[in-house]
């Protein structure tokens, strides 16, 4: 689009939300079964061509009052959703107070699932192929447990029920937005319509909370909370749905995302990435620490790409609080009004070709590497803000984001201390990627797992 176009009067934005009631239900009917998330988004674009867009998002009729938005589909627009909200300080405390934790604790867990994995093949379980979700879920949870509060779950009343009863918390939270490859006239009733009942997560979220009190108490978690003006009761269900929901959930869709694009990524990417870590390591004394995981650049990279390709939350929504114009990728001035819901489906921003060229939808693990990479990182929009800005009190951006890049490139370090390459069976489950192990081979140099 010309330069010209830019200063000429703002255009309302197209696009149609159909008849009541039915427009929003045959638009749900379109992204959850006849054309899937990417293609309901993209075929917008296409027949009213424009990256910005009124459309009907899910859950609609009879579970949201209203499922029109202003949908902004492309890497221009898409942080008008930024704007400015107070977040609790209490979650930026409790991140800082236990950093120190982080490393020592991710090692001790993910170490253990490692060993299973290696048994498990070694046993030929399974006919030689071990699910990596299943052990991810177990540990994930132990891991977040013990990283924020210094309690692992399993070592409660919680025991090993932890997981399953948080993801069945998670399911009441996310049906509205989930397919679980039931028909469809069993899913819409049952997931898209209505609200599932509380009581019969009710249970599950007692036992959940039981642990979150306790262990939020011995770390005096809680008493940080009362010096800043809140209830131990408020602290307490706040750090529950923060801990399951933001942190347990995202290492759900993180850790096995991240996996999947490096398995497929082969044997290249995975001599670069243990050569990186193992220098890295042996640089400082043959122990991981921060300072040396802060070296590793191409591991940096894959994790950025992971994140940018598979982001743990697709969906940012937000009001217009003033009338405003939004300017697209093409350079048009789209008119909004004060109070309309705008919308952002994040891999439609984060895989625009117009920023990130022909590859915008492949797994490329050195894109960010270099003056040129580094360049791209602010079209990275996974945490609610920019890469290359900071989570604050001031901002709307994930007080966990630099958490969630630390750990992924933790996972990259202990996976390749141990191993020279692995190869994987890589599909798709109820939240993002499935993968399968089908082999690993074992570290041949190197500080190893030191």
């Amino acid at each position: 689009m010309a330069s010209s176009d830019r200063s000429s009067a703002p255009r309302p934005v197209p696009g149609s939300y159909g008849l009541p009631v039915i427009g929003a239900v045959r638009d749900r009917l379109d992204f959850y079964y006849f054309q899937g998330q990417d293609k309901y988004f993209d075929s917008r674009v296409e027949r009213y061509g424009s990256t910005v867009v009124r459309i009907n998002v899910p859950p609609g009729p009879f579970m949201a009052r209203d499922p029109r938005v202003v949908a902004l589909l492309d890497a221009k627009s898409f942080p008008v959703l930024f704007d400015v909200t107070k977040v609790k300080q209490l979650l930026f405390s409790l991140l800082q107070s236990r950093k120190d934790a982080v490393v020592p604790t991710f090692r001790s867990n993910f170490s253990a699932l490692f060993s299973t994995v290696e048994s498990q093949l070694a046993a030929k379980e399974g006919g030689n192929k071990v699910e990596f979700n299943k052990l991810n879920d177990a540990t994930s949870f132990d891991f977040i447990g013990e990283a924020y509060f210094g309690v692992r779950p399993s070592t409660t009343d919680l025991g090993s029920d932890g997981p399953s009863k948080a993801a069945k918390w998670l399911l009441w939270q996310l049906h509205p937005l989930v397919t679980l490859g039931l028909p469809m006239i069993i899913e819409e009733p049952l997931l898209h319509t209505f609200h599932l009942p509380s009581f019969l997560v009710s249970g599950d979220y007692k036992a959940l909370y039981s642990y979150f009190s306790t262990a939020a108490s011995q770390s005096r978690v809680l008493d940080t909370a009362q010096s800043l003006g809140l209830s131990r009761e408020e602290a307490c269900h706040n750090l529950l749905f923060a801990t399951t929901f933001n942190s347990y959930g995202g290492l759900k869709v993180l850790f096995p995302g991240l996996l999947a694009g490096v398995a497929n990524a082969g044997q290249k990417l995975h001599s670069r990435l243990a050569n990186e870590i193992r220098a890295a390591v042996a640089e400082a004394g043959g122990k991981v620490t921060l300072a040396a995981v802060e070296k590793m650049e191409l591991v940096k990279s894959v994790v950025w790409e992971s994140l940018r390709l598979d982001p743990p939350v697709k969906f940012q929504y937000g009001h217009a609080k003033t009338d405003m114009q939004i300017e697209s990728h093409d350079g048009v001035l789209f008119q909004v009004n004060k109070g309309e819901m705008l919308f952002g489906y994040q891999p439609c921003a984060t895989k625009d070709a117009r920023v990130f060229g022909p590859t915008a939808r492949e797994f490329v693990g050195d894109r960010f590497l270099g003056e040129k990479g580094k360049k791209l990182l602010k079209y990275v929009y996974w945490s609610n803000g920019r890469e290359t800005e900071n989570p604050s009190v001031d901002n709307k951006q994930c007080p966990g984001k630099n958490f969630v890049v630390l750990v992924g490139r933790l996972f990259l370090v202990e996976l390749f201390l141990r191993y020279d390459t692995f190869t994987a069976e890589v599909g798709t489950e109820l939240l993002g990627a499935k993968v399968v192990f089908t082999g690993v081979t074992k570290a041949t140099s190197g500080p190893g797992t030191a």
